[in-house]
């Protein structure tokens, strides 16, 4: 399967938002990633519906949207009503993560999870088969420009084999820190979706950035 490529709109440029929506309209992205905090979850507010409304009027790609906000089942119907494709949410905000799911699942959207860096992959054995995606974070979320944190590689190994170990078809998503050193690495490794913010949108020519992203195929697939 080709490398899907979902770049951040954290990292676009919120006084002409127009401008890069028509830029990533016009690329290869397969997804618009959609960050949503609020400061309570992690230390930082993004954006929240109105804007994610009106990107949605002007973006042709599928809006991959993921809630770093505590008790993210409050906003499932909410979520589904504005389009989006995929809905991620984070174990540690879940307490009763399996009916979020079906939740997320009955509105008709796919349902990723997402977990921080120090949280153990091995939390997610008794939901792999049920997660569309799961996302591992690469970095701390809640801010945007962060180092990539290595152990993600390992991280993604563990997954990997977890993955195939219970014969479901979930994707696997990175986000933090992915540029042209990490991002071939993370592919080899076994990532589907690689999420990219300040990579490609403070790129020079952030066309031909996505499409390099996207262009990613590891040895074992070829």
């Amino acid at each position: 399967m080709p490398t899907i490529v979902s770049p951040s709109m954290l990292s676009a440029n919120f006084a002409n938002l127009r401008a890069d929506m028509d830029m990533i309209n016009r690329s290869e992205a397969d997804w618009l990633h959609c960050d949503v905090m609020d400061g309570t979850f992690v230390p930082n507010i993004s954006f929240g519906f109105p804007v994610m409304e009106a990107v949605r009027k002007i973006c042709d790609k599928p809006l991959d949207v993921h809630f770093m906000i505590t008790q993210p089942e409050r906003y499932v119907t909410r979520t589904a009503k504005m389009g989006a494709m995929m809905m991620t949410v984070h174990y540690e905000a879940c307490v009763h993560l399996n009916r979020t799911i079906h939740q997320i699942h009955e509105e008709g959207m796919r349902a990723g999870v997402a977990l921080n860096p120090s949280t153990p992959v091995a939390m997610l054995e008794d939901v792999i088969e049920d997660a569309d995606m799961v996302l591992l974070m690469s970095v701390n979320p809640g801010f945007g420009g962060q180092k990539f944190i290595e152990s993600t590689i390992r991280r993604t190994h563990t997954l990997r084999r977890m993955i195939a170990e219970s014969g479901s078809n979930t994707l696997i998503q990175v986000d933090g820190g992915v540029n042209g050193e990490t991002a071939p690495r993370l592919v080899d490794a076994g990532v589907d979706v690689l999420v990219s913010g300040s990579y490609v949108f403070g790129a020079p020519n952030p066309v031909e950035t996505i499409s390099k992203l996207k262009s990613l195929l590891p040895a074992k697939r070829l």
